[in-house]
């Protein structure tokens, strides 16, 4: 079994800034896709950014130049550092890893989500 702990989330005002990390714990021997998703209340869930194991990124077009996502393999941990916030942006954003297990066999795992609210 893994796990994803998120934390960073929170209040902020528009143009603000804010670092959401997100930390896999449990049966892993290797991880390969890590990424943030997030759902706005009535709305889908929607990529933000993915990272692979070896550092090629992917960005939603929506927060290009302003999130950057990056990772720590020795921690497995994935960070998402959110700058310009617009209110836009507000949302429970969840972490989301694709883990191969000692079996051979690899699952994705999500964590429980963090909330992130810009608003004056």
């Amino acid at each position: 079994q893994v796990q994803l702990v998120e934390s960073g989330g929170g209040l902020v005002q528009p143009g603000g800034s804010l670092r959401l990390s997100c930390a896999a714990s449990g049966s892993i021997f290797s991880i390969n896709v890590m990424g943030w998703y997030r759902q706005a209340p009535g709305k889908q869930r929607e990529l933000v950014a993915t990272i692979t194991n070896g550092g090629n990124t992917n960005y939603a077009d929506s927060v290009k130049g302003r999130f950057t996502i990056s990772r720590d393999n020795a921690k497995n941990t994935v960070y998402l550092q959110m700058n310009s916030l617009k209110p836009e942006d507000t949302a429970v954003y969840y972490c989301k890893a694709d883990v191969s297990q000692y079996s051979g066999r690899t699952y994705r795992y999500w964590g429980q989500g963090t909330q992130v609210t810009v608003s004056s």
